[in-house]
């Protein structure tokens, strides 16, 4: 499993994003990151968006408490999910690497 970081707001990790891909889904780990496809092209940060989109659906907190913490304009990004703790995040992304 990847690195997840606690801090005071929330959970961090790092996703490589593959746009422009049949689903939205995760689709495995790459180093120390969760590969990520997404239909949405990397134009205008749209790609960004649905990335944002993905993550609120799948933690089941609202878009607000999902930021890219880093990497805005690269396939490397940095996400941060605001009012979670390690081991809730955790055990979803566990499921979602299980159900893939």
């Amino acid at each position: 499993m990847i690195p997840l970081r606690a801090g005071a707001d929330g959970v961090s990790f790092s996703v490589k994003v593959h746009p422009r891909a049949k689903t939205n889904a995760i689709t495995g780990e790459l180093g120390d990151a969760l590969k990520l496809s997404l239909t949405t092209p990397p134009v205008e940060g749209r790609a960004n968006q649905a990335c944002v989109e993905y993550f609120a659906e799948l933690f089941q907190v609202p878009r607000a408490s999902v930021t890219i913490a880093a990497g805005e304009t690269g396939r490397l990004k940095v996400i941060r999910i605001a009012g979670l703790t390690r081991e809730a995040a955790l055990k979803i992304l566990e499921g979602a690497l299980a159900g893939r």
